[in-house]
């Protein structure tokens, strides 16, 4: 088919994977927007999405802990390297072993912990949302037990997903997401009115299976067939274990974190783990569309250059995806930052989502947003440490940042700031970690190419000055034309001033001779135009 096609041709270099990603990232936030739309207008900012946001905690502690980044982590250098190997003898037992024990050990280990976290979920959550009381802790245990059924579910996604990044199917791999949004849209829609607000809990699970069956036809295409097989003394597999070990406790100190924000929350006003979560959920658009997107796009050709010791070309990767991170995440900040109210009152302010929830989520918002561009970058620097198998740095720096991050939290929430202050802790708590990864990593690689990453971080700057002050006259300018006072208005305000200020980011970029612009032009021209050799070759990033 042609489209299959377009996004294999896309795939061949890091720019190309990462557009596809990004893309198809985009098309989930904007389910992700839909969805908390949906939230925000039957709902607004109170009890029962309060209720719905604390309840997701223990069960994406379990997911995000066990599973999303630390199984990646330790799974994909490891099967790229069986299944590099043995692709040349024609046959790939020893990758599929690893994939079937992997999810036969995996799902007997989450379908034990399960049951343990159900029927302790009284004693746990209480603990995860000590400001709830009566009705809204019932609620909250209620939507806790029926989602905790998700990581079980997850998990074996999470297995498949790996396994088509490792071979670089990243199309189908990224359409999990949106499939996991539609699922929670279907609860929220359908299920709420047939079961009341439990129903917002049975709509994750849905989401949790769509996410697992739209992968699986892709996984038995690359030649894979399901057999039994639990080994726990395989030597593959505990070589994963291994190298998940520190990244499992690494993602704890940041889950960690996570639970000690919703405790946070939970203590301030009526809203306010809503409010927290409706502004992540926010910030998270840039972060997954850039950083993840970038971060995961590369890590399979780090792993493989890790693999063959060439720390040249494996600076160069880092270097060229952290100049077009920077590229794309630095105008987004503007965007956030400027448009912030206008953001939060076109996708949220609807219903019982009223004016004053929207200043709260917007100022919310702009703390977030001051550290965008660290929290894009730091999945690339730790990805750059799990190709190198060594998840321990990022653990311990992690660890620190954490540190700085509650004890802001401590001092922030007891003035004016309230859940304005724990956006604000969650932004130094990032900044902290991204510059200790810089560090660590080019003591690790003793380069990190910052003569060219530098110039290009200027012109950056210059055109993200430029495309700010735009946006300023241009929100001027739309007031004489548009009724801010309305819906339309407002989105015509934002739509106005954010394309006119990207306007001149592009082509001040372009003027610049920005590397990064002139190589997205060169991704769309030849790509979309199907030319020979249109694999991007990072070592003529930086001539």
């Amino acid at each position: 088919m042609i489209w299959k096609k377009i996004f294999n041709n896309y795939s061949e270099s890091v720019t190309g994977s990462a557009l596809i990603l990004g893309l198809t990232s985009l098309a989930s936030r904007f389910l992700g927007f839909i969805r908390d739309r949906v939230l925000a207008h039957y709902f607004g900012a109170g009890d029962v999405v309060d209720a719905y946001y604390a309840a997701f905690k223990i069960p994406d502690l379990t997911y995000n802990l066990i599973i999303l980044g630390a199984f990646s982590a330790g799974f994909i250098p490891i099967f790229t390297k069986l299944f590099k190997r043995e692709e040349l003898k024609n046959k790939k037992n020893e990758a599929w072993k690893l994939v079937n024990n992997s999810i036969n050990i995996l799902g007997i280990f989450l379908i034990f912990l399960t049951v343990g976290l159900i029927a302790t979920a009284p004693i746990l959550v209480p603990l995860i949302a000590p400001g709830f009381d009566g009705e809204k802790l019932n609620l909250t245990i209620k939507m806790t037990r029926v989602m905790l059924l998700s990581p079980l579910l997850l998990g074996l996604s999470t297995v498949v997903g790996a396994v088509l990044q490792s071979i670089k199917n990243f199309f189908i791999y990224s359409l999990s997401p949106m499939m996991y949004n539609v699922g929670i849209i279907i609860g929220a829609v359908v299920l709420v009115p047939w079961l009341g607000p439990l129903g917002l809990a049975w709509g994750v699970i849905l989401g949790a299976v769509l996410h697992l069956l739209i992968q699986l036809p892709s996984l038995f295409q690359a030649g894979y067939s399901y057999f039994w097989l639990a080994n726990f003394k395989d030597r593959n597999f505990l070589t994963v274990v291994k190298l998940i070990i520190p990244r499992t406790l690494g993602l704890a100190a940041g889950q960690i974190n996570t639970v000690v924000m919703t405790i946070f929350a939970s203590t301030l006003t009526v809203g306010s783990v809503a409010v927290y979560n409706y502004a992540f959920n926010l910030q998270s658009l840039p972060l997954g569309l850039i950083g993840v997107s970038f971060a995961v796009a590369a890590f399979p050709t780090l792993s493989e250059l890790a693999n063959k010791n060439n720390k040249e070309k494996m600076i160069a990767t880092i270097s060229s995806t952290t100049k077009q991170i920077i590229f794309f995440t630095i105008p987004l900040m503007v965007l956030f930052l400027m448009l912030r109210a206008q953001i939060v009152r076109v996708v949220l302010g609807t219903g019982a989502f009223d004016w004053d929830t929207t200043i709260r989520t917007a100022d919310t918002l702009a703390f977030f947003t001051l550290s965008l561009f660290a929290q894009s970058l730091i999945p690339l620097l730790a990805r750059s440490f799990y190709a190198l198998e060594d998840t321990a740095t990022p653990l311990i720096l992690g660890l620190v940042s954490v540190g700085v991050n509650i004890i802001a939290a401590c001092k922030l929430t007891k003035g004016t700031l309230g859940v304005e202050g724990l956006a604000l802790s969650v932004s130094l708590g990032n900044l902290v970690n991204f510059i200790l990864l810089w560090v660590f990593l080019r003591l690790r690689l003793k380069n990190l190419d910052e003569q060219n990453i530098l110039p290009s971080v200027y012109k950056i700057s210059i055109a993200a000055i430029l495309m700010g002050i735009t946006i300023q006259g241009l929100k001027q300018v739309a007031v004489w034309v548009v009724n801010t006072h309305t819906f339309w208005g407002i989105f015509g305000q934002g739509v106005i001033a954010g394309l006119g200020g990207l306007t001149i980011y592009f082509l001040i970029s372009f003027v610049l001779k920005n590397k990064e612009m002139l190589i997205l032009l060169n991704v769309f021209k030849k790509k979309l135009l199907h030319q020979p050799n249109v694999a991007l070759d990072v070592s003529e990033i930086n001539k």
